[in-house]
């Protein structure tokens, strides 16, 4: 480790006597802002045969001082998503919400991949449930990279949110 003037290890960035990282468990959730929570929760209870384990509004202070709206009031619901974790559908009840471009290459743009038995029987569930294939002829087989001989597909859900559906390649 090589240590600059300002007692951060070069290499990483990370200051000198940092340690070891905290330890992170796993993921607990990934949230979704939403234009209509009606909507949103309409796709997923659709798509995956479940209702929301919670829908609610939220409102209390702490929410405004962690998100950063002071006195927000957000519709929300919880979706447990298979295998673990929960998808958090947030419709925030503020002034002025823009829709972000829903473009897979702008940054900041994220997506939610789920790891499937079947890409094209969970691809043609999703279409029917009201995503939009990004390819129209459905799932693809990667050809190369780590993914290599799996089958993926890209889909645009409500409000423009990438949800990509991945068939792990044959063992």
């Amino acid at each position: 480790m090589t240590v600059g003037a300002a007692g951060a290890d070069e290499a990483s960035g990370a200051p000198a006597d940092a340690g070891p990282p905290p330890p992170v468990r796993g993921v607990h959730h990934v949230g979704m802002s939403v234009a209509s929570l009606d909507a949103a929760v309409a796709f997923w209870q659709q798509f995956l045969g479940r209702p929301p384990r919670f829908r609610g509004r939220l409102s209390r202070p702490y929410l405004g001082q962690s998100v950063g709206y002071p006195g927000v009031v957000i519709d929300a619901a919880l979706v447990d998503l298979p295998g673990g974790g929960l998808l958090e559908l947030l419709d925030y009840q503020v002034d002025a919400r823009v829709a972000n471009p829903e473009a897979t290459a702008n940054p900041g743009n994220v997506h939610l991949c789920l790891e499937v038995d079947d890409a094209d029987a969970v691809w043609r569930r999703a279409v029917a449930a009201g995503a939009r294939p990004v390819n129209p002829s459905g799932p693809v087989t990667v050809d190369a990279g780590p993914n290599a001989g799996a089958r993926a597909a890209y889909l645009r859900v409500h409000d423009g949110i990438s949800l990509e559906l991945l068939q792990p390649a044959p063992r």
